[in-house]
C-alpha cells in the first residue's frame, strides 16, 4: 500500500490527499520556459520544486509521465494578446532565425537543467510542432459556441463561457473586476476593438505579413494565442483529464485559468484535479525585473560574474539554497544567503563522509528511527524539503556525535542512516553528495597565488612578467581588477 502524500490544491485553496485518476500511475504538466533568452534565476526554483516532487512520487512507487513543454511560438510581449512575439522580436535583436533563438536557448536551458541535477522530462513537447492539435482544439471550442473568428483571428468568449462556468475559480478573481479593471473605454486605442470585450483573450492570431513564425489554419495565415498551447498539449501526452498541473504564481492567472476555461470548453470538464503553484524568488527583498536590472542569469550565478556576486556558486549549492524554503512560500536570493547555504550544505556533507568511519556499538544511544520517520513525513506532508533538510542536520549531529564519541550507533543504525542519505538527500532531494562546480574554491586559491606573483613583479617591476600574467588570463576568459583594495578577478 503506498504512503498518503498530502499536497496543497490551488483549486481548492486547501491541502489535499493525492489520490491518482489511475492507480499507481501520476500524469504531470509543468508549464516550461519560453525560450527567447538565457535562463536566469527565476527559472530554477519550478524545475527544482516539481523534480522532488516527481522523485517522490517514484520513489513510492508510483510510474510517472512528467511533460513540460517549451514555449517557442505564440508568446508575446507583455503576456498579453497585442504585441510582438518573444521569440520573433529577439530573433531580430541577434538577425537570426527565430527557430535558432529557440533552439540556443532550449539546449542552455536543459544545460542548466542538467547541471541541477533535474531529471528530464518524459516529454519535452514544443508549441510550434503542435499547431495541427491547436487548431482542432480551437475548432472544436467554435463548435461549442464559446469561441468566435474576428478578423481572421480567434477569440475566446468568456461571457458566453461565464453563463454556465466559473471563470476565476483557480485565481479568485472575480470576472465584474477584470472588466473593471480592463479598460472597456481605450480598447479602441489598444488594439482590442476586435474583441467582443475586453477581457477576451486570443485562441489564434492573425498574423501581419512581416510575422515570421505563421501557420495556415481555417481562418488565414496566423499563429496560435499563449495559453491553448499548453492545453492542447497536456490533453495529447496525458490525456483530457490529467493528476496535476504544475507551475510558478505568476501564471496562475491569466495562463492557467484561461487554460481551465479552453480545457472545460473542448472537453466539457476540467483538464487537472490538482494544481501546484510554487512561489516567487526575490533578489535583496525586491522583485526581479528589467527595470530594476536585478536579473542574474544562472551562468552569472555559476561563474560570480555579476555585480551582485562576489564569486560563484555551484549547482548543488543553488539546489540546497531552493529547497531550504517551502515551495509555497517566497525565497529571498541574496549572496549572504547563498553563502549560509553553502556552508549549510558543506557540513552536512562532511558528516556525511563519516559514516564509513564510525565504528558500530551493540547498540544506539541516539533515536535513529524518529528522525528518519519524521524526515519521510515532512515531504509527505506538502513537500515541506526545509523541514526534511532539518532533519538531516540532525542526522548530521548523531553522525558527528558518534564520531566523538559522545553517543553511540549500532551497526544497523549506521545502515539505516547511510540507507537515508541515499534515498531522500539524494534520491529524493537529488543532492549531490560532491559539488560539481565546488572547484570555484580550488580555483580561487590558483587565483590568489597568481595575483600574488603578479604583484611581486610590480614591486621588482618586472612589468613584462606582470603583463604577461595578466593578458594569458584574459586570453583565457579570466579578467583582472586593480583598486585600491586590492587586486579581484572574475570570468569575462
Amino acid at each position: 500500500m503506498m504512503e498518503a502524500i498530502k499536497l496543497y490544491n490551488t483549486l481548492s485553496r486547501s491541502i489535499e490527499s493525492f489520490s491518482s485518476i489511475i492507480p499507481g500511475k501520476v500524469g504531470m504538466y509543468v508549464c516550461g520556459p519560453t525560450v527567447y533568452g538565457p535562463p536566469h534565476l527565476g527559472h530554477v526554483r519550478g524545475p527544482i520544486v516539481f523534480d522532488v516532487f516527481r522523485r517522490l512520487l517514484l520513489k513510492k512507487g508510483y510510474q510517472v509521465r512528467f511533460v513540460r513543454n517549451i514555449t517557442d511560438v505564440g508568446h508575446l510581449v507583455g503576456d498579453a494578446d497585442e504585441g510582438e512575439d518573444k521569440l520573433q522580436k529577439q530573433a531580430r535583436l541577434e538577425q537570426i532565425e527565430p527557430m535558432e533563438v529557440a533552439q540556443a536557448y532550449t539546449d542552455s536551458y536543459n544545460w542548466v537543467m542538467d547541471a541541477m541535477n533535474v531529471m528530464r522530462p518524459s516529454i519535452e513537447p514544443k508549441a510550434s510542432g503542435h499547431i495541427i492539435e491547436q487548431i482542432e482544439m480551437i475548432q472544436s471550442i467554435i463548435e461549442a459556441g464559446l469561441a468566435y473568428e474576428s478578423n481572421g483571428s480567434v477569440y475566446f468568449d468568456v461571457d458566453a463561457y461565464q453563463a454556465n462556468h466559473h471563470y476565476g475559480k483557480l485565481s479568485g478573481r472575480v470576472l465584474d473586476d477584470l472588466m473593471a479593471g480592463a479598460g472597456n473605454a481605450s480598447r479602441e486605442l489598444e488594439g482590442q476593438s476586435e474583441k467582443r470585450s475586453a477581457h477576451d483573450f486570443a485562441l489564434w492570431k492573425k498574423a501581419s505579413p512581416e510575422h515570421i513564425m505563421q501557420w495556415s489554419s481555417p481562418w488565414g495565415k496566423g499563429f496560435p494565442g499563449w495559453h491553448i498551447e499548453c492545453s492542447a498539449m497536456s490533453a495529447k501526452y496525458l490525456g483530457s483529464e490529467f493528476d496535476i498541473h504544475g507551475g510558478g504564481m505568476d501564471l496562475l492567472f491569466p495562463h492557467h485559468e484561461c487554460e481551465i476555461a479552453q480545457s472545460t470548453a473542448a472537453h466539457k470538464h476540467e483538464p487537472a484535479r490538482y494544481w501546484m503553484h510554487h512561489n516567487m524568488i526575490t533578489i535583496n527583498g525586491q522583485k526581479m525585473a528589467k527595470s530594476l536590472n536585478n536579473g542574474i542569469k544562472v551562468s552569472e550565478l555559476f561563474e560570480g560574474n555579476h555585480p551582485l556576486l562576489s564569486r560563484g556558486f555551484g549547482p548543488n549549492t543553488l539546489r540546497f539554497f531552493v529547497l531550504q524554503a517551502h515551495y509555497r512560500s517566497t525565497l529571498d536570493f541574496s549572496q549572504d544567503a547563498l553563502e549560509a547555504s553553502e556552508k549549510g550544505l558543506k557540513r552536512l556533507l562532511e558528516a556525511f563522509k563519516k559514516l564509513d568511519e564510525l565504528t558500530p556499538s551493540a547498540e544506539s544511544t541516539l533515536d535513529v528511527d524518529s528522525v528518519i520517520r519524521d524526515l519521510n513525513q515532512a515531504l509527505l506532508e506538502d513537500l515541506n524539503t526545509p523541514i526534511s533538510i532539518a532533519q538531516f542536520f540532525e542526522i548530521a549531529k548523531f553522525i558527528n556525535s558518534a564520531a566523538d564519541n559522545k553517543a553511540k550507533l549500532s551497526a544497523v543504525d549506521i545502515q539505516k542512516l547511510k540507507d537515508a542519505v541515499g534515498e531522500y538527500f539524494e534520491g529524493i532531494l537529488g543532492l549531490q553528495k560532491t559539488e560539481q562546480n565546488d572547484n570555484h574554491e580550488v580555483m580561487d586559491e590558483i587565483m590568489q597565488i597568481l595575483i600574488q606573483l603578479r604583484g611581486e613583479a610590480k614591486q621588482e617591476k618586472n612589468y613584462a612578467l606582470s603583463d604577461a600574467i595578466r593578458n594569458r588570463l584574459k586570453d583565457k576568459g579570466i579578467e583582472l581588477m586593480d583598486s585600491k583594495e586590492g587586486t579581484t578577478w572574475k570570468r569575462s
